[in-house]
């Protein structure tokens, strides 16, 4: 069976990469490279709920784009990024770095700026078709925030952000009419250098999962039923092997869910080409507690700014994993718990391999 991934960049020129994975011959191809504008290239991408529109983290803008197929591809709106008057200015180093869809009507884009001037989530309305149409709340973390990664409860009733360099967790709770937030609260990360960088929550809506950046662990927290809040548990799990002298060349990347809510899959880079990445497997309970680390296995390169791993959304068995390092995208097999690569494909592009995501 034929399935097809898309793929942007980090650096312009702005293309979005259509990849074709064969799971019978084990191959992948390049299908197409579809331009898009040149200064809006997709540092992290995301489809909406009926994988109808693509949404992008896209420099200093917020861009969809309308998918009628696998190869045809659609630029519909752009828009620059709400909250700090200096976050869209030319002159500041502040750019679009995350966007989550909402599951649920009204559909809301919600995208988090990075580096300075962030301390505000941008959230945005869609057409009747998807298409983003216009920023309707910008609401406040702090001064020091700079959100990297966020998601919403099984019910999207409330969303957790990773903040890194505000060294926090943040809650909020969103309006089901309007999909607007309100601040719940936040809650400190357990050392002050671990900068949590994504989260992940089981559909249980019991555990969120913390990936900590500069901390090179993954912390689990239980979600309080009454306040909704996460509370650490004082487990944490490592993402690169213990013992290493050096922790600060390496910097762990995402973490995610497989299709069965059995696995989680996350992934650390390395600061430099002469070191590898690392990818952990971990057991997950029924009610979403981690049962045990089952691998943490060195990627082939440094990953370099990506190193994102894509889990496949209708079962377990496929995972993709993008590197920017050389430019290129694998396929991996998951079977009986053990995790081997199946497939490569090498784009040496400027920028190419930030996240893949599924199509089909």
């Amino acid at each position: 069976m034929l399935h097809h991934l898309m793929v942007g960049t980090w650096t312009p020129p702005g293309n979005i990469y259509t990849i074709e994975f064969d799971d019978e011959a084990l191959t992948l191809k390049l299908l197409k490279k579809t331009s898009i504008p040149h200064d809006e290239p997709i540092s992290w991408m995301t489809f909406d709920h009926a994988r109808k529109n693509i949404y992008g983290a896209s420099m200093k803008k917020w861009s969809s784009y309308t998918v009628k197929s696998p190869t045809e591809i659609i630029h519909h709106a752009s828009h620059p990024m709400g909250g700090h008057p200096q976050a869209s200015s030319a002159d500041s180093n502040t750019r679009a770095i995350f966007v989550l869809a909402a599951n649920k009507p009204p559909y809301n884009v919600y995208g988090n700026p990075f580096y300075k001037y962030a301390g505000y989530g941008n959230v945005f309305s869609v057409d009747k078709d998807g298409r983003l149409e216009s920023n309707i709340q910008n609401y406040e973390y702090s001064e020091e925030s700079a959100i990297h990664g966020m998601i919403f409860d099984p019910t999207e009733t409330y969303l957790y952000s990773a903040d890194m360099w505000g060294n926090k967790i943040w809650t909020h709770k969103k309006n089901i009419e309007t999909g607007h937030l309100t601040l719940v609260g936040s809650v400190d990360a357990p050392s002050p250098g671990d900068h949590p960088r994504w989260v992940e929550l089981h559909p249980t809506g019991k555990y969120l999962y913390a990936l900590m950046e500069a901390g090179n662990r993954l912390a689990v927290y239980v979600i309080d039923e009454q306040t909704h809040m996460p509370v650490f548990t004082h487990i944490t799990y490592p993402l690169i092997p213990p013992g290493i002298h050096n922790t600060k060349m390496y910097r762990s990347d995402v973490v995610f869910l497989s299709h069965s809510s059995n696995y989680l899959f996350a992934t650390s880079r390395a600061n430099s080409s002469s070191l590898t990445g690392y990818i952990a497997a971990f057991k997950l309970s029924p009610v979403g507690s981690i049962e045990r680390q089952i691998c943490l296995n060195p990627t082939p390169t440094s990953g370099g700014h990506s190193n994102a791993v894509s889990p496949f959304p209708w079962s377990d068995k496929w995972l993709a994993l993008t590197d920017d390092e050389k430019g290129g995208i694998e396929i991996y097999k998951w079977h009986e718990e053990f995790l081997f690569r199946v497939a490569r494909l090498d784009i040496p592009e400027p920028g190419f391999g930030m996240n893949a995501i599924w199509y089909d």
